[in-house]
């Protein structure tokens, strides 16, 4: 299996946007109610949203090809394109998603080694993310590639508000 990481550009928007509503529509979808889904998928997703944040150069988006077919992708967020801390130090794994038929494959682990190799490549002491608390699965798989809780902050689904733990991975660079 040959897996391949290529950044994403302006012309992958509609390819990112349906990428983006099934990954997260998979992992979600039965365990919050389709109207919470639906303004979600609707508020954060939208063609808008999504070039104004590849757009950003803080942002950057990366897919991953599993034998030429497209299987997940990455963003990840610089300075003043963070979701929360805005810690020039740090990077932020704001999203990690690989569709449902390729989970367990080794794609997260990739994905994830990457993710860390451009955070030392930029000289970051850490990298961080928010993970929904009852995302269990989630939280195993970072807590198992070195990841620890350092904080919370809410996290608006429709009109649930749900409680994201940050996680972090400090880094070592030469």
């Amino acid at each position: 299996m040959h897996m391949e990481l290529r950044a994403c550009n302006i012309e992958d928007l509609d390819d990112l946007r349906e990428l983006s509503i099934r990954t997260y529509s998979e992992t979600f979808g039965a365990m919050n109610t389709e109207a919470n889904m639906k303004e979600y998928l609707d508020r954060v997703f939208n063609r808008d949203v999504l070039s104004e944040e590849l757009m950003n150069g803080d942002s950057k988006f990366f897919f991953l090809y599993i034998d030429n077919k497209l299987a997940g992708y990455l963003k990840l967020n610089e300075y003043m394109a963070q979701t929360d801390i805005n810690d020039s130090e740090s990077i932020e794994l704001e999203r990690i998603y690989v569709k449902k038929e390729f989970q367990g494959s080794g794609c997260g682990s990739f994905l994830i080694e990457k993710a860390i190799d451009l955070a030392l490549e930029s000289r970051k002491k850490y990298i961080w993310l928010g993970v929904w608390e009852n995302n269990a699965k989630a939280l195993g798989f970072y807590k198992r590639n070195g990841f620890y809780q350092f904080g919370q902050h809410s996290f608006v689904m429709g009109d649930d508000e749900q409680t994201d733990y940050v996680l972090r991975k400090d880094l070592l660079f030469q």
